[in-house]
């Protein structure tokens, strides 16, 4: 699928960012980190925004289960069509969320040859033990994650109701660096895929 949909696009097009939310606990904080950071990427023209949120998708809850449910087929078809990710990841038990985990797993090709970016929080170390496990499963997965990342330590007092960040503290500077770096990557590897669809 992802080759059809690269191949209807030019290396001029938006690039097509899918945010990726994943926790699924009641309560949870990340739509209001991801709804900051989708606010960051809308400052480019040349960026376009799907969001993927794993607590609106009915994933199998066994490896290999039928995935028929409709929710999945419409994270498929936005995974698929991204140029470039960006997970946004609480950090549970030293790691990332099983429901993420799941997302990635039922999913293969559509992650390939594209890049990755994270923003990250928790305790002290916002999310930072999440973001190094997740980078060897996106190796796996023949997936580019770059190198810098956002990251919010305790962040639950540092937003206001609007979900806007009362003191930057350098976190848009950091959302600034780690976009550039996607884009980047995103349009070097999209141009790569249109000239050779990946391991073809």
């Amino acid at each position: 699928m992802s080759a059809t949909v690269d191949h209807v696009r030019t290396a001029d097009s938006p690039l097509r960012l899918a945010v990726v939310i994943g926790s699924t606990r009641q309560g949870r904080f990340g739509p209001t980190i991801a709804g900051w950071f989708i606010r960051q990427a809308a400052l480019r023209d040349v960026i376009t925004v799907d969001v993927v949120d794993t607590a609106d998708i009915e994933l199998p809850q066994a490896f290999g289960a039928p995935t028929s449910h409709a929710s999945v087929a419409q994270a498929t078809e936005k995974l698929s069509r991204a140029d470039a990710f960006v997970v946004v990841t609480p950090e549970y038990n030293h790691s990332y969320p099983g429901s993420l985990k799941n997302l990635i797993d039922s999913h293969h090709a559509e992650w390939q040859a594209k890049p990755v970016g994270f923003v990250s929080y928790g305790g002290i170390s916002g999310g930072l033990r999440a973001v190094e496990h997740l980078r060897p499963v996106f190796a796996e997965l023949h997936a580019v994650t770059v190198r810098d990342s956002v990251a919010f330590p305790n962040p639950w007092g540092r937003f206001d109701e609007q979900g806007e960040l009362t003191a930057a503290d350098g976190a848009d500077d950091a959302a600034a660096v780690m976009l550039d770096q996607l884009t980047w990557w995103g349009e070097a590897l999209r141009a790569a895929r249109l000239a050779r669809p990946y391991g073809k």
